[in-house]
């Protein structure tokens, strides 16, 4: 095995990109294609940072006439590098997980990927993810998205941001979902509650439901709308009254429009 096929057997291993490997040595992408394709070798100085970098000897990279050391004894990936425009971080865990590491995280200058069961970096993807951009189970960062999702704008089951989209709930500057929105603007198929809350229930200053909708100004297109002033005309009968009119609302939801005005 050629020297350029070690280099590429032990990127591959390491399940990282060209750009990648470039970034941890501190050379260009086409410096790495062409220490890849035989065109070109690096110095010692670069061979030195591969070396540390997949914890094996110079003897084996450069000749391949030992063991690489992380087939008996993996270590964690610990870089450190200053480049001049910025300074990078990585830490990759020795311990792994469904093929993930336990923790990976990737921090610098430019796109840095972390992937592993706890991610952080500049694009997260993990079990956990927290990064500019991420997505995972658990998932935060300017932009999330996630089984619940926090963020600038996040995408989930359960999202808070300030732009949320959520299928089960959402909080946020604006929020969507199809269950329960709120937010300064909340549209919601089913409950909506928000500065302008438009849903098939809706409450806040501005409220449009389909079935019910409650507020400072209240529209409905086929249900009842009433402003909290009116709520407060029927005083303690309101729930029993709101109950006669919406036989098939939930008693719950019915409670929660009414204690929204407290």
């Amino acid at each position: 095995m050629e020297f350029q096929e070690r280099l590429y057997s032990l990127r591959k291993g390491r399940g990282i990109s060209q750009e990648e490997l470039a970034n941890v040595v501190g050379v260009s992408r086409q410096a790495v294609q062409k220490w890849e394709a035989g065109t070109s070798t690096p110095d010692i100085q670069n061979l030195s940072a591969l070396a540390d970098y997949f914890g094996v000897s110079l003897d084996y990279l450069v000749r391949g006439t030992e063991a690489p050391q992380a087939e008996t004894e993996p270590q964690p990936t610990v870089v450190h590098n200053y480049y001049g425009w910025g300074y990078r971080y990585e830490f990759r865990s020795k311990t792994t997980l469904f093929g993930l590491p336990l923790v990976h995280i990737n921090l610098g200058p430019g796109f840095q990927r972390a992937k592993g069961i706890l991610a952080i970096g500049n694009f997260a993807v993990g079990v956990v993810a927290v990064g500019g951009l991420s997505a995972g189970l658990f998932s935060i960062g300017a932009g999330a998205l996630g089984l619940f999702a926090l963020g600038g704008t996040a995408v989930g089951a359960v999202a808070l941001g300030g732009l949320a989209f959520g299928l089960l709930a959402a909080a946020g500057g604006v929020a969507l979902s199809l269950g329960f929105a709120l937010g300064g603007g909340a549209v919601s198929r089913y409950l909506a509650l928000g500065g302008a809350a438009l849903g098939q229930y809706a409450a806040g200053g501005m409220a449009s439901g389909s079935v019910l909708a409650i507020g400072d100004s209240a529209s409905s297109s086929q249900g009842l709308a009433l402003t909290w002033g009116q709520v407060e005309a029927l005083g303690d009968g309101a729930l029993a009254w709101l109950q006669t009119q919406l036989p098939h609302t939930p008693q719950w939801l019915l409670r929660l429009l009414l204690g929204l005005r407290g």
